[in-house]
């Protein structure tokens, strides 16, 4: 199963849980709306439509910065790239919450970069985020990827693009090069469940992934099998977050 292009503006009341329901529109393009994320509220300019759904926020953004929160040792001292940003909305919460050292990327398309730094500016972040620009499946724009933390949320939903983002999670797992050569490696046995202990690590270089929209489980099923097969290994670490590490013969 496919899942067309469209708006899911429908799909959202304005009384969302995740907003407190003020709405202004500054034009037909876009709309500003405040989200409210764990200890603080973020104002975020939203296009009113756009075909690749880069225009709303999602569930998993909300559910994976309060995943997060509960779990500052997974991401603190981590160089991190978030794919699928959208409005970069995830991205501005964790630099601003933790300070970490966050780049944002989305499918090339200039209006989701301008958008993006839009959004750090008006929630006081400057200069704005890193961003790249880049359609997965394409040549990554960098050679020697840098990141040990690679993040998503709700990225799944169009099934014809999973070989895509699986060749892009390849390049930029199995490419992966320290920035910092002292940079000790943890092996993907150390990604545990494990609520809140200290003691547990994600390895590195690791995707990390929030999930909470829903789809059949068979196109589902699909992305992680397709993990896999290219030599992932796949950790549910509940409440839907997944960790996607290199299989030991890979690292």
């Amino acid at each position: 199963m496919d899942i067309a292009l469209f708006s899911p503006s429908s799909l959202f009341a304005a009384d969302d849980d995740s907003s407190d329901g003020e709405t202004t529109e500054t034009s037909q393009s876009f709309v500003d709306r405040n989200h409210q994320f764990p200890g603080m509220e973020l104002n975020i300019r939203e296009f009113g439509f756009h075909q690749l759904n880069a225009n709303l926020l999602w569930p998993g953004s909300f559910a994976f910065a309060d995943w997060l929160v509960q779990r500052p040792h997974l991401i603190r001292n981590r160089r991190c790239l978030e794919i699928g940003s959208g409005t970069g909305a995830l991205a501005i919460f964790l630099k601003k919450e933790f300070n970490l050292d966050i780049t944002t990327s989305d499918y090339d398309d200039q209006e989701i970069q301008d958008n993006i730094a839009h959004n750090c500016t008006a929630n006081n972040i400057t200069p704005s985020l890193p961003h790249i620009n880049h359609t997965w499946g394409d040549e990554f724009p960098t050679s020697v990827p840098d990141w040990d933390l690679i993040i998503a949320s709700d990225i799944l939903l169009y099934v014809k693009q999973y070989p895509n983002l699986i060749k892009s999670l390849s390049f930029l797992l199995k490419s992966y090069k320290p920035k910092d050569t002292t940079t000790n490696a943890v092996s993907p046995s150390e990604c545990k469940p494990n609520v809140g202990a200290e003691s547990d690590m994600l390895p590195w270089p690791v995707f990390l992934m929030s999930w909470r929209r829903r789809i059949g489980k068979e196109d589902e099923s699909l992305f992680f099998s397709g993990c896999q097969e290219a030599g992932f290994e796949v950790k549910h670490l509940g409440n839907r977050v997944y960790c996607i590490s290199l299989t030991e013969t890979n690292l």
